[in-house]
């Protein structure tokens, strides 16, 4: 006689410990990168006190790594721009936390308002600028931890990079 109910059969698989995947200390995949951008950004208290504005440069803090990643914070106040560049072998995750943002790329421009993200792959080309009246804060994620940002020149409707001299 076969049952109406598999759960008869098996029992429930929540009771069966050894084949449950233990929960993961850290991210690993870019959804669980994206959560864990999300986390940070909804623990303001995590945050919030640490963020500084300067007027000659953009702001930065490390606050956050972990095994092969790390967390930045970083605030824009009007017209404060990070030149068109990409993360070299990095991976990342920008989230606005308030104010708004334009990234402008090779296929466009876009603003991002608080809350917006955008992830990218190794080699992304962007620039992100603060365009608007009031500052804004960002927090990125990066993954491996970034170890270079090379800046590029735009030519012919295409990005080039260029080294950066100090």
């Amino acid at each position: 006689m076969n049952s109406d109910n598999d759960l008869q059969i098996a029992g429930d698989i929540l009771e069966v410990t050894h084949l449950l995947q233990p929960p993961r200390e850290h991210p690993v995949t870019v959804a669980e990168y994206v959560g864990l951008a999300r986390a940070i950004a909804a623990d303001r208290a995590q945050w919030e006190h640490l963020v500084q504005y300067d007027a000659t440069s953009r702001w930065y803090h490390r606050l956050r790594t972990g095994p092969g990643y790390e967390v930045w914070l970083l605030s824009w106040v009007p017209g404060q721009g990070s030149g068109l560049h990409d993360h070299g072998r990095s991976s990342g995750v920008l989230t606005v936390l308030e104010g708004t943002l334009t990234e402008r790329t090779v296929r466009g421009t876009r603003a991002l308002g608080a809350g917006a993200q955008r992830a990218f792959a190794p080699g992304y080309a962007h620039e992100v600028v603060n365009d608007a009246l009031e500052p804004a804060v960002s927090l990125h994620v990066y993954y491996p931890g970034l170890t270079e940002m090379p800046m590029h020149t735009a030519a012919a409707g295409a990005c080039e990079a260029r080294p950066v001299t100090a």
